[in-house]
């Protein structure tokens, strides 16, 4: 690993707390409804409430600062830092409280299914439920591989910890999330959201995978049966469509969300997936429908009080609702999950204003240009306060999960598509017809016959015409597609209104791409008005 970085504290003793380590799902199951903190849904998953937070909380995430690591963080927003002595204080007040427990949960295991860029991972908890979910999300080490495990990374959940005086350790509520890059240490204070614990590691493998020669990405990745096995990638935020799209049954999946791309192809960092299952259906996601069992951890999802069947149409806990299952329980997964280079790579966007083609094919200098701008909307319930589709540009479509400076990334992405000679690919997933709140979301079935397209190459060479403003090419025919869906100006009923929501996000582009010092031509790829 990193040689920029020192080892975590090998001890994970907690006072007179008994420490359950690598206990079975079986066991932290039971565990778990014994103590309270989850019920058993009618198909055997375990159901558990986050409490008040029910998705990230990125305005509460913190970095230590260290001379170590302060010139290659990109700073701001996202990486707010905080100093080594506020992050002393936090770690004795987690020690503190986590030592005061009659019981406590270790889970020690990897993230990287690639051996030669993995990471040791131990997580304790104060809930059971939450080894269960790093058991899921995490690969699981073998029996033999725990005698002298040595964690590269420590995570701390003190999920029931409340800051009295946030302001004395430097944060800004009663809960934080705070990470060192030079510790190799993460605690989560006051947040039982349990998405947090697999975010923090795949923050630690965005900042030590490039010093080793691997791109990380926030995307999902399946690859093809035919002799080929060509593989696809879909970057995206959450709620865009990774873990859709990417559960093909015609298709391996290798993973849903977190991938390093090295020389020698593309690996999961996860063993497990972590799905948003509002709206779900056994007919529009079977692949997804049937992995939830006994073993998958439903998050937030209302339970009928009589039957305890999940109705996945309930959004009134959240929108965010979820379910982890590890990835073995998809029919088609590949395991180990690694494949080789990808022939595609497709950026998902939740285009708010509607105005985004629902697919367009990408120069290599509009690949470097969208993939710095990661422009998409947040979706309700994936992180506090998001209500409803907020249009955002996050870079690398991955930014809160980036501590390096987006050019760092942005460079990897297009050596490789240059190297492999990989397709790149626009894919908006969000409104068409208007705006959110007046037109509807593109159907799936509809987006599902475009992926089907770009994967079996009738989309490659396929005829195009260009997009007045935005410049991109879109494909003038899609096999199960309607024509007039294609050029998302025909879907509008008053299209000078389309045409100023146009002019209006490209202005927003432009606005964003300023904060880049990219090159003319890669520049000159974005909207022409």
């Amino acid at each position: 690993m990193s040689t920029a970085v020192a080892a975590a504290e090998p001890s994970l003793a907690f006072g007179s707390a008994t420490t359950h380590r690598n206990l079975s799902a079986a066991r932290l199951i039971e565990l778990s409804i014994q103590r309270g903190e989850g019920v058993l849904a009618a198909n055997g998953a375990l159901m558990c409430d986050t409490g008040e937070r029910t998705g990230r909380s990125p305005n509460d995430k913190f970095l230590e600062d260290t001379a170590a690591i302060h010139d290659t963080i990109d700073w701001g927003k996202v990486n707010q830092p905080i100093s080594p002595a506020n992050f002393d204080a936090l770690l004795g007040l987690v020690k503190e409280y986590l030592g005061k427990k009659d019981d406590l949960f270790r889970f020690d295991g990897y993230a990287g299914a690639d051996p030669n860029y993995r990471l040791k991972v131990s997580v304790v908890t104060e809930e059971s439920w939450h080894s269960l979910f790093a058991k899921t999300l995490f690969i699981n080490a073998e029996p033999e591989a725990l005698e002298g495990f040595q964690q590269d990374w420590t995570i701390l959940n003190a999920c029931n910890l409340q800051l009295a005086d946030p302001a004395q350790y430097g944060v800004k509520e009663k809960l934080a999330i705070v990470q060192s890059l030079e510790r190799r240490m993460v605690l989560i204070i006051g947040t039982r959201y349990a998405g947090e614990i697999k975010k923090s590691i795949f923050f630690a493998m965005n900042y030590d995978l490039p010093d080793m020669g691997v791109f990380p990405m926030h995307c999902s990745c399946n690859v093809g049966r035919d002799p080929a096995h060509e593989c696809a990638l879909f970057f995206g935020l959450s709620g865009t469509g990774k873990t859709t799209l990417s559960a093909d049954p015609t298709r391996d999946l290798v993973g849903d969300d977190e991938h390093g791309w090295s020389d020698k192809g593309v690996f999961n960092i996860e063993g497990g997936c972590y799905a948003k299952c509002i709206k779900l259906s056994k007919e529009g996601e079977p692949e997804i429908w049937n992995a939830i069992r006994f073993g998958s951890v439903l998050e937030n999802v209302v339970l009928d009080a009589e039957t305890r069947v999940p109705d996945y149409d309930d959004g009134s806990r959240t929108e965010n609702t979820r379910v982890t299952y590890p990835l073995g329980y998809v029919a088609n997964a590949r395991i180990p999950s690694v494949a080789g280079h990808p022939k595609n790579v497709v950026f998902l966007t939740a285009d708010a204003f509607g105005v985004l083609p629902p697919v367009s094919k990408l120069t290599p200098e509009q690949a470097m240009y969208y993939f710095l701008n990661g422009y998409t909307s947040k979706l309700a319930g994936t992180e506090a306060g998001i209500t409803e589709p907020q249009p955002n540009f996050s870079v690398c479509f991955g930014g809160p999960f980036m501590p390096r400076p987006p050019m760092v990334y942005a460079r990897q992405l297009a050596e490789r598509i240059k190297k492999h000679g990989s397709d790149v690919w626009l894919l908006n997933t969000g409104w068409t017809g208007g705006p959110y709140g007046v037109g509807s979301r593109f159907k799936l079935a509809y987006t599902r016959a475009m992926v089907r397209g770009i994967l079996d190459g009738s989309l490659r060479g396929a005829p195009t015409k260009q997009h007045d403003i935005f410049g991109l090419q879109m494909p003038t025919k899609v096999a199960g597609v309607p024509d007039e869906v294609l050029d998302p100006r025909n879907t509008w009923a008053d299209k000078a209104a389309y045409d100023a929501k146009a002019k209006e996000l490209a202005a927003k582009f432009r606005t964003n791409d300023a904060k880049f010092d990219i090159a003319p031509e890669v520049r000159a790829a974005g909207p022409t008005s």
